[in-house]
This record gives structure tokens, sequence and C-alpha cells, in this order.
């Protein structure tokens, strides 16, 4: 009885100091996976296609942002269907979102707050996606609105729209290519994952996309019987060239600009009143104009504030359907970067 008691107590000892180092192992092994990990992050991070006399990386792991964004869209249409001259002057909404991101070696995450959209006074939905990279840049919105406001004119006879009247979906998209992408960097003015150490700028090249429809919706008809049933319908697509500069003072200030004006050489564009609809022409000389504008202040390697600017603006002249879409965002923001 003794020798068996003996028995069972070195099992288990032997078990237990089996499982202790089974989970020192696992543990080294987790440690070790972490630091392999954070070592090809780190290579992956640094290692870049700039010339680091004008562009470096900037210090620290962990790099967090507090950001307040507002955007804003303005659209102006006019054509005349069966004799009826139509137009209007509308716009939405200001949306005004808080965010809070955190991004480690250049990969990052996110989350926006709409106060005004908790309270349940901004009904809309937008999508913001932005891509920023030495060579290609992108920017893309989505919007759906039901907070159109403004006039529409029929026949030289204003009529009020209100909230509600009319709807909207767009779609703002614009591509660039950075010729000088070893000395100039979208980057360090859009998301100060690099920075500009040396003043450049670059010939630019890329395309444009705005395609959508507003529309008035039964609210306005039950409101107003008389009112037309009215559609217009945008899809151009753009293809041209521009310029961009970083400007560097004094080593702590990062001033931007730059302008992509493109040339419209397709479009889908047209007007429906009252069930009669009027296409502009397919092939049409018009343009769409992206302009882009940064200001980053450095106070040390660790703390960095500024505000960006983004516009996307159409401006489409036919003798069926003329429309002009103005579409911006403004942030303002400020970062702090952790660790070595």
């Amino acid at each position: 009885m003794l020798f068996t008691s003996i028995r069972i107590r070195t099992f288990l000892l032997t078990a237990l100091f089996a499982f202790t180092n089974s989970l020192t192992a696992q543990t080294l092994s987790q440690a070790e996976r972490r630091a392999r990990l954070d070592s090809v992050l780190s290579s992956r991070y640094y290692k870049t296609s700039y010339d680091t006399n004008y562009v470096v990386r900037p210090e620290g792991r962990l790099t967090l942002k507090v950001r307040m964004n507002q955007t804003g869209n303005d659209l102006h249409a006019k054509g005349t269907v069966n004799d009826v001259h139509a137009k209007a002057d509308l716009s939405t909404s200001h949306k005004t979102t808080f965010s809070l991101g955190a991004i480690y070696r250049g990969i990052g995450i996110g989350v926006a707050v709409n106060p005004a959209k908790w309270k349940g006074v901004y009904k809309d939905y937008e999508l913001n996606f932005n891509y920023y990279s030495s060579r290609l840049s992108l920017d893309l919105s989505y919007q759906r609105s039901e907070s159109l406001t403004g006039k529409m004119y029929l026949d030289d006879v204003p009529k009020h729209l209100q909230s509600g009247d009319a709807t909207m979906r767009v779609l703002n998209v614009a591509g660039y290519y950075t010729f000088n992408h070893r000395r100039f960097s979208f980057p360090a003015a859009f998301t100060q994952s690099y920075i500009q150490r040396r003043s450049a700028g670059s010939w630019l090249a890329g395309f444009s996309y705005q395609g959508g429809n507003i529309k008035t919706t039964d609210a306005l008809l039950a409101r107003n019987p008389n009112a037309p049933e009215t559609r217009i319908y945008t899809g151009h697509f753009g293809i041209g060239g521009g310029y961009g500069y970083n400007w560097v003072l004094g080593r702590k200030w990062l001033l931007h600009f730059s302008m992509l004006p493109t040339f419209v050489v397709y479009n889908r564009n047209n007007m429906t009143v009252r069930g009669e609809r009027k296409k502009a022409q397919h092939m049409r000389f018009n343009m769409i104009f992206n302009e882009r504008a940064a200001v980053v202040y450095q106070f040390s390697p660790r703390y960095f504030a500024g505000a960006t600017l983004v516009m996307n603006n159409s401006v489409f002249d036919d003798d069926a359907v003329v429309i002009n879409q103005n579409k911006w965002r403004a942030r303002a923001f400020f970062g702090i970067r952790l660790g070595k």
C-alpha cells in the first residue's frame, strides 16, 4: 500500500513537472512568435522606396490619433425637358464625426462617432475610404442623403425643397499616380505615416468618377400634389494630370497643395421630368477637378497636429443637361507616437 502511494505521488509530481515545462515552453514560444511578428512588421515598416534625404519613417511602434471630420455636398443642375425648364440648387446638411485611430507599424484601425446621428438629428449615411502610398493614392466616398434642402425652379417658378423631399445617392472616386514618388510623399501630408524632411513636388496622373442620382420623394408629392416628379442622374468619368507640392518650413511645418484636373471622356448624364427623359451627349468636353490641401505641425518627434481638405468639383455643361457637384471633406487631427 505504501509502495502504491509512493508511485502515485511520483506520477503526479512527474505530470506536474511535465505540465510546468510545457507551459513554460509554450509561453516562451508565444513570446518568440510575438517578437518574430514584431520583427517582420518592423522590417516592413522601415523598408521604403523613398529617398531618405527627403522622406523618412517616424520613430515609434504605435501611433494614436484623434480626429474631427466634417463633410458636405452641394449640387446644381438644370435642363429643359418638353419645353419645361427645370433647375435645382441643393445641398446636404454637414456631417460631423469624431474618431480615434491606432496604427501599429503601419497597420491601423479606428472607430468614429457621429453625435448628431445618435440624437436622431442626422439620418444620412456616408462612407469614406482613403488609401495613400508612395506611388498610388485613392479617395472614395459614397453618400446617401435625405437631408437635401434648397430650391427647385420650374420655368423660373421657385419651389422650396425641405429635408425629406428629395433623396441623393452619389459616389465620388479619384485616383492618383505620383511620378516623383521617391522624394514627394502624399502619406506625409494625409496619414503622417512618413515625415517629409525637404521640400519636393511631383507631377501626377489620374482619373475621376462621379455618379449617382437625385430624385423627388412621395413626401414632396403628398405635401404638394402639383410638384413634378423629377430625377437627375449623373455618371461621368475623366482622365487627366496635375501637380502636387510638399513645402517644408523649419523642419516642423509641412504645407501641402495638389490639384488634378481631369477631362470627362464619357458620361451618362440625364434628367427626367414627369416621366420624360433628356440625355446629354455621351462624348462632351467637360472637367472634374480634384484638390487637396494639408498643414502638419511636428511639436516634437512624438507629438503632431494638423488639418486636411479634400475636394471634388465637377463642371459639366451640355445643351440638354448641366450638372455641377462640389463634394468636400475637412479634417483636424492630433496624434502621439509611442514606443521605439
